[in-house]
């Protein structure tokens, strides 16, 4: 099944092009963002177009594109999932394989900030714009917005942040904001997830762009996740991260969306790469906390 689902996709990227247009013309939207659980279930893929491959042990787990569009095939098969996140050329090959239908469907806009690059916070956008997120009949676009108060990068961060929280809320489509106070340490960019660090997060990304009324959150899962989620009225997705304890996770993530503005999950490789290899197991257990 691998083999025959990219024959199907380089057949059609080298001899009709133009059958990634037409199959995003034809797919069948979703009728809301929300599954019947009343939660969203989105399975996230973009780390690999920031260079950020690595799951576990394994550096180069996601750089596999062949065994991660399968993982995603199963995962995206699975009752309760709603959706997903991704880049270009990942939400092209899924448009061919035809397995969006029904799907909510979020385009990762900004992934010029590196892992690992000393021009990592400097996140400019080289992935999707709201003109073509709306042409291809998409519900929204994701921007990670890490915010280094030290790094002179920051101001130019929050000023494209912005402007695409503009040019969404002006379509009507979804702004998926991932806000992270970050530092430098030891030449490397780390996220400051304790709850105060979150919260100030919060109440930044809460401000950008000259309308709100589609701008929704994308968040880590801390403790004390009912300060972190009052301090915004805006809808907020929950992320997972790479998980190193799965009890601990799930525990966590369920006890969090309970909030009320709690919308849902947005999970990637702890759904994707499960400790015990089963996609659909992880995806299941998942959602079956909505």
């Amino acid at each position: 099944m691998l083999s025959d689902n990219v024959s199907r996709i380089v057949e059609a990227r080298v001899s009709d092009p133009g059958a990634v247009a037409a199959a995003a013309a034809r797919r069948v939207r979703s009728t809301s963002l929300l599954g019947e659980h009343g939660k969203a279930m989105i399975i996230a893929a973009d780390h690999p177009a920031r260079g950020a491959n690595g799951v576990g042990g394994d550096p180069t787990a996601m750089a596999d594109r062949f065994k991660l569009l399968d993982r995603l095939c199963v995962a995206l098969e699975r009752p309760g999932v709603t959706g997903v996140l991704a880049t270009a050329d990942i939400l092209d090959d899924l448009l061919l394989l035809g397995v969006l239908d029904g799907k909510s469907v979020f385009g990762s806009m900004n992934r010029a900030g590196l892992a690992g690059s000393v021009f990592e916070i400097d996140d400019r956008f080289t992935g999707y714009d709201a003109e073509t997120i709306a042409a291809m009949r998409f519900d929204g676009g994701k921007m990670l917005t890490r915010i280094a108060l030290q790094d002179p990068a920051t101001p130019s961060v929050l000023e494209n942040t912005a402007r695409a929280v503009d040019e969404l809320n002006d379509r009507q489509l979804i702004a998926l904001v991932e806000p992270f106070l970050s530092t430098w340490q030891d030449g490397r960019v780390r996220n400051d997830l304790s709850t105060d660090a979150v919260i100030k997060s919060v109440t930044i990304a809460s401000g950008l762009g000259r309308r709100t009324a589609y701008t929704w959150l994308k968040l880590p899962v801390v403790d004390d996740m009912e300060r972190v989620l009052a301090a915004s009225t805006l809808p907020a997705l929950l992320l997972g991260g790479e998980v190193t304890d799965p009890d601990a996770a799930f525990a966590s993530w369920g006890k969090a969306l309970k909030q009320p503005t709690a919308q849902g999950l947005v999970v990637g490789r702890s759904l994707l790469y499960p400790s015990d290899g089963d996609v659909a197991g992880a995806v299941d257990r998942a959602v079956s906390l909505l």
